[in-house]
């Protein structure tokens, strides 16, 4: 698909409601996505048929979560705080598992971005820098959604353990706080069931 083609279709309009504006990452996210899905000849997941596991919180998380239909609620949606764009698509029916991990300086060192970014963070951007932005921000997506596959990513069969389908479980009370706390996350401490968040205070 051209980069034109992309952005008029319904999946990367899906992508930018659910995440709510248009970037590069989410732009990564989407890539990612659709090649796992492709890969491994799948289609996206109504129930637990695929496992979805990011290696990172950032903007691509949420297409990942669009485009493959893993989401924390299923239980198929796995993140480890890496710190990397990457992105592991498994398939319950065929045990196949697809890694796909950003290329090194995708998107290149851009000064005047980073520059631009910060500005804007700290409030110090005028309309014209916002603007500027907004233009460096757009190119940088296209060219995300422009470039081939092979110069995106690596992409590499792998082989994950089958993590089991979501549990569900009954609630009890913790005895601290007195909330109703899925009973596998108390942990009984001097003869009382206390949940992680009075664990943690």
């Amino acid at each position: 698909m051209s980069v034109e083609e992309i952005l008029e279709s319904k999946d990367w309009q899906k992508c930018i409601e659910f995440h709510g504006h248009t970037c590069p990452g989410i732009a990564i996210g989407f890539r990612a996505a659709k090649a796992g899905l492709d890969l491994l000849k799948e289609q996206r997941a109504p129930d637990e048929e695929l496992v979805t596991i990011v290696e990172t919180d950032a903007c691509g998380a949420d297409a990942v979560q669009v485009l493959t239909g893993c989401t924390f609620g299923k239980g198929n949606f796995i993140y480890r705080d890496y710190g990397k764009h990457a992105f592991t698509f498994f398939s319950r029916h065929t045990g196949k598992g697809i890694r796909v991990v950003m290329q090194p300086n995708v998107l290149g060192s851009d000064d005047r971005h980073q520059e631009l970014i910060d500005k804007i963070r700290e409030g110090r951007a005028g309309q014209k820098e916002r603007e500027e932005f907004k233009t460096l921000h757009a190119q940088r997506t296209r060219d995300v959604l422009d470039k081939p596959l092979e110069q995106l990513f690596s992409i590499a069969n792998v082989q994950v353990p089958i993590p089991e389908k979501a549990k569900m479980m009954s609630s009890k009370i913790c005895d601290r706080c007195g909330e109703a706390v899925m009973s596998s996350r108390l942990s009984e401490v001097g003869g009382q069931w206390i949940c992680r968040g009075c664990m943690d205070n």
